[in-house]
């Protein structure tokens, strides 16, 4: 028996939570969870909490049932994926505080351990490479398989991370043969763009600046230029990947305000630099490269 399938044996209602700003690898493993739970455990009543996401998400079953909002419900168990801290929970952490059991189920190195069980595995590619491991592989559908194979393919840029180990790639195959249809998936969520996501993008890339040697690449994107393009937060995706793609860069970081003075501050490296250290050092977190 998994520490999953323990957690949820007699238990009747479940609060599944992500990180803020969820990304593919949170969209795949918190809904991958849920497409499970309605699949193979019928009698529990589960709910997805996060913020909005990106619409290119929206082919994911259950993406129409995820909650936006608090209320004042109360959940036996609160599961929490692919977020390092309980601040990362962002409102949604009142689920955590009021469950009566706790699991975090993560593969961020800077994982506080803060739920009651703390299943982080930092060598892992994903979260959903996580989850998987604690599924009954008989019990997974094509719904789950679709999300769990959207959280793989985020979090290793295709299978081309450093993250991306034989055992991911062992576990992509498998949910290929459940029958999702992983082109459509990598092109459609990964790759495309919309006109303005493209704008701002073409936007960060002409001004963003080289530093220490042009081994460090600096892209941003103020509120004012935001609001010009009609952007949100969901459509900076991909930007810090193509500011990696600069020969010779060894560091790329892209920065967009949401607030006065206030940054969300994405890093990729290329080389030896760890940028988890970096976003420690600042609050923050998440992975060496």
């Amino acid at each position: 028996m998994t520490v999953l399938e323990q957690a949820l044996e007699g238990t009747k209602s479940v609060a599944i939570l992500g990180h803020v700003r969820p990304d593919g690898d949170c969209l795949g493993s918190t809904l991958g969870l849920y497409n499970y739970l309605l699949a193979s455990y019928p009698d529990i009543q589960a709910a997805v909490y996060l913020e909005e996401a990106s619409s290119k998400f929206a082919y994911l079953k259950g993406y129409d049932e995820i909650h936006h909002e608090t209320d004042d419900r109360e959940y036996e168990l609160c599961i929490c994926l692919d977020s390092s801290d309980e601040e990362r929970l962002g409102d949604f952490k009142v689920y955590l505080k009021r469950a009566k059991k706790s699991l975090c189920i993560d593969h961020h190195i800077t994982n506080t351990r803060y739920c009651e069980i703390n299943l982080v595995a930092a060598d892992a590619s994903s979260a959903s490479e996580v989850l998987f491991e604690q599924l009954n592989p008989d019990s997974i559908d094509k719904n789950a398989a679709e999300c769990l194979y959207t959280g793989l393919i985020h979090d290793t840029g295709v299978f081309k991370y450093s993250c991306t180990s034989a055992r991911t790639m062992e576990i992509a195959g498998f949910l290929m043969e459940k029958g999702v249809d992983f082109g459509s998936i990598i092109d459609n969520s990964f790759y495309k763009k919309t006109y303005v996501q493209n704008q701002i993008m073409g936007r960060t890339i002409m001004e963003s600046i080289m530093l220490l040697n042009q081994r460090c690449i600096v892209g941003y994107v103020r509120q004012k230029d935001m609001d010009f393009y009609g952007v949100t937060p969901k459509d900076m995706d991909g930007i810090v990947n193509q500011l990696q793609n600069t020969r010779g860069v060894e560091v790329a970081i892209f920065l967009y305000e949401i607030g006065v003075q206030e940054y969300k501050v994405s890093m990729r490296s290329n080389g030896k630099v760890d940028v988890a250290r970096v976003a420690s050092y600042f609050g923050g977190g998440g992975h060496v490269k």
